[in-house]
């Protein structure tokens, strides 16, 4: 409330300054026109002054007569039209006093209150990297997470069949029999995750990666930040920032901890790094990877918050071998094809082994091994895919029809 009395005073005060100038402020009780008379008839006694002491001549004497007679006129003909007062009428002049302090006053509020933030104290910078770092100390953990924003309840997909549920219990109670079972490890949080059941899914995980130990990868912690974000509904936890800055240790470009990572700075309010962060990956990215959407939707505003003046490029186009490439490639000869192939299949692959890619284009890379004959490669590209899209039942329906066409679906 104080700031808004501050602001209206101030504002009150310089249209008031303006106002008074336009009424024109008096000397004594005389009119404006009347005192300006005065000077004028003091001007026509002195120029008679300076002739009778020989400073001016009778030409410049008549000539400075004929100037000052002509103000008189003027100046007379103002205070006839005028009135008592003199100049503009008087109700004129405090009418468009009274404006000029209300456009002042009204106008300057108005302006604030659409571009301004009212209610909000000054954050001097080092105010503000203070409060992220509260903000940081206060994060909860995953279980405090997930039980505040989590789903409540269980529900299975629609369209789940009975046969299959019984094979997940399954899979459930042979994990438990046998906890160091890496492969079943990895197809319970599979599983739980195509199931939404992601608190089972990242409880499996980090018990894969306890087994794992040393031999832990980027994508393995990518993937367990995945889970525990959305086991909790987009919140970075605490232990979720922890597998990002590790899988990010182990592989500095690996995508989706680059895009949860900075998910996480906006959290905790440091715009500055989140942008950062998000611009670098998503020039690194193709137009169709998981995170350009997101990213696209939010990072100009992102960018405002951390004062960087940005301007959005033009969506990209998918790179990598489509099918009118596989087209073009069947009209050659047989080891024209495996050229033309083996160079578009190997900027791909090495793509989505650093940036990673949508499953269109890991569908199309495991294509183009079959094409190829490397069944051995579509088939690592094939479960690498199967981990990447646990959480994604659709994407995985795709990447299952490339596995099928290429004769290694399981």
């Amino acid at each position: 409330m104080g700031f808004w009395i501050i602001v209206a005073a101030l504002a009150i005060a310089i249209g008031a300054v303006l106002a008074l100038t336009l009424l024109r402020g008096r000397v004594g009780d005389a009119p404006p026109a009347a005192y300006d008379l005065q000077v004028y008839r003091d001007q026509l006694k002195e120029v008679d002054r300076d002739l009778a002491r020989g400073v001016i001549g009778e030409d410049e004497a008549q000539r400075l007569r004929a100037e000052v007679s002509r103000r008189v006129l003027a100046a007379d003909a103002q205070l006839r039209l005028g009135g008592e007062d003199g100049g503009q009428p008087r109700a004129a002049g405090w009418l468009a006093a009274g404006l000029i302090v209300a456009v002042i006053a009204g106008g300057g509020i108005l302006i604030y209150g659409q571009v301004g933030a009212p209610g909000y104290r000054d954050l001097p910078i080092a105010k503000r990297i203070a409060a992220s770092d509260e903000a940081r100390a206060a994060r909860l953990s995953q279980d405090e997470a997930e039980a505040r924003f989590g789903p409540q309840g269980q529900s299975v997909p629609e369209g789940t069949s009975q046969d299959y549920l019984a094979l997940i219990e399954q899979l459930r109670k042979t994990v438990k029999e046998r906890p160091e079972d890496q492969q079943g490890l990895q197809f319970l949080v599979r599983s739980e995750a195509a199931l939404g059941n992601m608190s089972a899914a990242r409880r499996a995980q980090q018990q894969l990666i306890a087994l794992k130990g040393d031999a832990t990868t980027a994508a393995d912690q990518a993937m367990l930040a995945d889970l525990m974000i959305n086991a909790s509904a987009g919140y970075v936890s605490a232990e979720a920032e922890t597998a990002l800055r590790e899988a990010l240790r182990l592989d500095p470009r690996e995508p989706s901890a680059r895009f949860y990572l900075g998910l996480y700075l906006i959290q905790v309010d440091r715009p500055d790094g989140a942008f950062r962060t998000w611009q670098a990956l998503l020039e690194e990215s193709t137009a169709d990877a998981p995170w350009v959407a997101p990213i696209r939707a939010q990072i100009e505003d992102l960018a405002a918050r951390a004062g960087v003046k940005y301007a959005l490029p033009p969506a990209g186009d998918l790179r990598g071998p489509t099918a009118e490439d596989m087209d073009n490639a069947a009209g050659l000869s047989a080891e024209g094809r495996q050229d033309m192939i083996r160079g578009m299949v190997a900027g791909l692959a090495e793509r989505l082994a650093t940036t990673g890619g949508s499953a269109e284009e890991w569908a199309r890379l495991i294509n183009a091994y079959g094409v190829l004959g490397e069944l051995g490669k579509a088939r690592q590209v094939w479960t690498e895919a199967q981990v990447v899209f646990a959480a994604n039942p659709a994407m995985l329906d795709t990447l299952r029809a490339a596995a099928a066409n290429a004769g290694i679906a399981e």
